[in-house]
């Protein structure tokens, strides 16, 4: 028998205070993408490695999650206030198979718990090289939605509403003002491509966001050769330094961007299906300039267009990880109009 059969991992309902409306929870301690990891000694190097390795995209390297480790022992009301838990139980006398539970505000609000029983070291390691980089996609998934819920109360009604003229509707924060909205002609390209183009140029750090939609021709349109491709047709236009003739376009040696199927990694936001590209930017034939974006493809099935929304961002010699994170949540509010 296969040793994956010995496994009956069991997720359960998430739980949230909607279940104890009579108990009035604080509110969760910690940064954003910090996770308290709770374990036996034994194990804890080998989960906070899984939750704290590199994101990818980034020009420098940045950890997914900041971690600190507790013992079981010392897992007290202090550190059960804590925005993201992952508990690793192991006790041979209390389970026989593996167990995973995923909880939120369980202690404290907002808040995302995830806990695993097993009754062996084994057995849990096993289970965490096979699920350790799903779990810690799912707590990434709790703190995007956070995001998401701060942005639908703050947002930039004009921008809005010009995206709403087009089709479709994005949560752009309120202190994104509109830079050009404008079509596009791109040589070889049967259509014009609608662009909206907003910028947060507040403070040390310039975040962009790019909204922009095409004609759907083929299912290839969404391959990470044809996103790119027009990407760099897009900012490649839009997007120029302060030497004549220089402009933006994509790294390839160092970073090359990657592409990825998102329907069922958002369920926490909104379950759609849609491409994920994330990659660097950096400035042609001009100054040293670049950075990380992030992009969400989708298909617009009633106008039948492609629809692109990407955020990039230039922070030089600053920590990018959670600014990035930030502005990616902005993407995952993008709606169709008959959504």
């Amino acid at each position: 028998m296969k040793r994956s059969l010995f496994y009956a991992i069991i997720v359960v309902a998430m739980m949230s205070c909607s279940g104890n409306s009579n108990r009035l929870l604080t509110s969760a301690t910690g940064s954003i993408y910090e996770c308290i990891v709770v374990s036996p000694a034994s194990v804890s190097e080998a989960l906070c490695d899984t939750m704290r390795a590199d994101m990818y995209g980034l020009p420098q390297m940045e950890a997914t999650f900041t971690t600190s480790h507790v013992l079981n022992s010392q897992f007290d009301d202090l550190f059960k206030a804590s925005r993201n838990i992952l508990i690793a139980d192991i006790d041979e006398h209390k389970y026989t198979i593996v167990k995973t539970t995923k909880s939120r505000d369980v202690w404290s609000t907002p808040q995302a718990v995830i806990r695993i029983q097993a009754p062996s070291k084994e057995m849990l390691m096993d289970y965490w090289q096979s699920n350790g980089g799903r779990i810690r996609e799912w707590f990434v998934e709790e703190e995007l939605a956070r995001q998401v819920r701060f942005y639908s109360a703050n947002t930039n009604k004009e921008a809005r509403a010009e995206l709403q003229k087009k089709g479709y509707d994005m949560l752009i924060p309120e202190d994104y003002i509109i830079i050009k909205n404008e079509k596009l002609k791109m040589e070889n390209e049967g259509a014009s491509v609608e662009v909206l183009w907003c910028c947060n140029n507040k403070g040390p750090m310039r975040k962009d966001i790019l909204v922009y939609s095409y004609p759907y021709t083929a299912q290839s349109q969404f391959s990470n050769d044809s996103i790119i491709s027009m990407r760099n047709k897009v900012v490649g236009q839009l997007v120029s330094g302060q030497v004549e003739g220089s402009y933006m376009g994509t790294e390839y040696r160092h970073f090359p961007p990657v592409s990825r199927s998102v329907h069922a990694l958002r369920d926490s936001i909104g379950g759609f299906y849609g491409i994920e590209t994330r990659g660097l930017w950096k400035l042609q034939n001009g100054e040293a300039m670049g950075g990380p974006f992030v992009s969400l493809t989708r298909l617009d099935q009633a106008n039948g267009h492609v629809v692109t929304a990407e955020t990039f961002l230039f922070a030089a010699g600053q920590k990018k990880r959670n600014a990035m994170r930030q502005m990616e949540a902005i993407l995952y509010t993008l709606k169709m109009k008959y959504e």
